[in-house]
């Protein structure tokens, strides 16, 4: 960033996908940011006839990616690539000097090994791993300030670490966690396959990938080093028939239990002064449509008769906190704007 500049100027990269286009439509709303270029693999053309949603609004031209012209006419580049693509692109980025917020999974995971067997994909930036800062404002916003590489959470991993880390933070007698996770269709983006055709998730509801998502290590590595010790998960996936939207259903075992009062009590404090999440009044269950096409996670809890299982429940919209949106959250901490600006 320069510092005769008033605002920043931002590149997105991917800007054909729906993470994307939802960048897209966030800076172009936001005070202090101007978009200075925009980029894809294989869309091009002006973004007015690519989305005609921002006719009249903008006169931008999606291109193909030209290093040399990003570096020139950008401060901040959000990449908005498939997995396995940004550490091709992020590491000349920031030798370049330019801030970067990556929302793939390339660098949310600090092994390279762990990365390789859950993506396929062998990691060719490792130099740069322990470079970025896992984007998760709530729980790394100190980390976050200052710096020039963020690597945006995963949409399940953001509704799952917020919705358990009052938990995990504080308690030593759990015995096991359950996360049952549902999202929308948008959430395995733009790209064309059979399952994701109307007709085929329309009025249908399905598990996948069960006890073998590739957002587990995120999540249980995150859990960990908040826990201060290896934490597991029971992690399965299903695919809602809404175009976005994430419910968790989490299931805390514990073996010396706690009161439902007790619980909600750690949770208001933990979450007091942030504000993107929201704690239900005990009695009171979150739901998608209440935080679709916002930047919110809500929670809510539950605990049994006995008081030894807690129920957590946390709802996102998976293209805004679970995505676009907390990287703008993020770029505003990194470059000292109010947190909030351009997001409510």
């Amino acid at each position: 960033m320069k510092d005769n500049f008033t605002y920043i100027r931002a590149g997105i990269l991917g800007v054909s996908g729906y993470t994307g286009r939802e960048v897209f439509a966030l800076l172009l709303k936001h005070p202090s940011v101007r978009i200075t270029y925009v980029a894809a693999h294989s869309t091009y053309g002006p973004m007015a006839q690519i989305y005609p949603e921002f006719l009249n609004r903008t006169t931008l031209v999606c291109q193909k990616f030209n290093i040399k012209e990003v570096i020139n006419k950008c401060d901040v580049v959000f990449l908005a690539l498939p997995h396995t693509e940004s550490m091709s692109v992020a590491g000349k980025l920031l030798k370049a000097g330019l801030k970067v917020i990556d929302l793939s999974a390339d660098y949310r995971l600090k092994n390279s090994r762990v990365y390789e067997t859950w993506y396929g994909h062998k990691h060719t930036d490792t130099k740069n791993l322990n470079k970025a800062i896992y984007g998760l404002p709530e729980l790394f916003r100190q980390k976050i300030k200052g710096a020039s590489f963020v690597a945006n959470p995963g949409c399940y991993p953001t509704a799952a670490i917020l919705g358990l880390a009052p938990l995990v933070s504080t308690r030593r007698d759990i015995q096991s966690i359950v996360v049952d996770a549902k999202s929308g269709v948008s959430g395995a983006g733009r790209r064309a396959t059979v399952d994701r055709l109307f007709t085929e998730a329309n009025e249908n509801f399905k598990a996948y990938k069960v006890l073998s998502h590739q957002h587990s290590p995120e999540i249980e590595q995150y859990l960990s080093q908040l826990a201060g010790r290896a934490t597991r998960i029971h992690f399965v996936a299903h695919l809602l028939p809404i175009t976005r939207g994430i419910l968790n259903t989490m299931y805390v075992h514990l073996k010396d239990g706690a009161a439902l009062n007790q619980v909600h009590s750690l949770y208001k404090k933990f979450y007091k002064i942030e504000p993107f999440v929201r704690i239900h009044p005990s009695g009171s269950q979150p739901e998608t449509k209440n935080v679709a096409n916002t930047n919110f996670c809500d929670i809510g809890l539950a605990t049994s008769p006995d008081k030894k299982m807690v129920v957590v429940t946390s709802v996102i919209d998976n293209l805004v906190k679970g995505a676009a949106g907390q990287a703008v959250q993020n770029l505003n901490i990194m470059v000292g704007f109010n947190e909030i600006e351009g997001l409510l």
